[in-house]
């Protein structure tokens, strides 16, 4: 093997633009698959980051002993409330609309504040939760694309060989590269995926928890303030 298809053969950007055109377009495929699950990642970093933010310092003033009624009336003159902020809005403002009923059962008004509060729960946890799919559906696929590219490219280097009086691994090298270049692209795309799908995952359960704690401790405020 001489130097020159050592050093520019069997360069990445040579072997992906002398790659056979199905290998391409799984490579295309990849590249394309790896830049949609990059930018859930990052899109996904912020906000849950955003969302932990805005839940620490909605904790902090909601057990600071803050008025319910002023702290109410902020949340809701903001208009951009998230996470926690959302759940506190929505059940305390189905808590003063029930309470202003004539006759309504202790029971019943605490049933309907606890429905509110669940609603904007699932609501909260699932826009936290989008696109996670994605990118378990990426983690999983992607190897098994680039797994489809490496065997076709292979194919093609040993379908080379039935014109070739000698073989040698001149001959062989270059196709065998190529294949597996699909295969790395495939590996390239699909572990920060896995990776990250597990840490956003972890992130919102751990927000979940924090909003099911918050729902019960919320709900004998209000129960205790009713009974009075």
């Amino acid at each position: 093997m001489d130097a020159t298809l050592t050093t520019d053969n069997l360069s990445i950007f040579s072997l992906i633009g002398n790659a056979s055109v199905v290998v391409q377009i799984v490579m295309g495929i990849l590249f394309m698959l790896s830049m949609m699950s990059w930018w859930h990642i990052f899109s996904k970093l912020f906000s849950l980051r955003h969302a932990r933010n805005r839940t620490d310092s909605f904790e902090s003033a909601f057990w600071s002993g803050s008025d319910l009624n002023a702290l109410y009336g902020q949340v809701a003159r903001s208009g951009d409330g998230v996470a926690m902020e959302k759940i506190f809005e929505a059940g305390f403002a189905e808590f003063l609309k029930l309470r202003r009923q004539a006759g309504i059962e202790l029971g019943d008004l605490m049933e309907g504040t606890r429905r509110a509060m669940r609603a904007a729960c699932q609501r909260e946890v699932d826009r936290l939760d989008a696109h996670t799919s994605f990118l378990a559906t990426v983690g999983s696929i992607s190897p098994y694309i680039g797994l489809l590219g490496t065997v076709w490219g292979i194919m093609n280097a040993f379908r080379g060989l039935a014109n070739v009086g000698q073989a040698t691994l001149a001959h062989v090298a270059p196709g065998i590269a190529e294949a597996l270049v699909a295969t790395a692209i495939g590996l390239f795309a699909a572990i920060p995926a896995v990776v990250a799908y597990n840490r956003f995952s972890h992130d919102v359960d751990r927000l979940a928890n924090r909003f099911d704690s918050f729902m019960e401790e919320f709900s004998n405020i209000l129960q205790r303030q009713a009974a009075k």
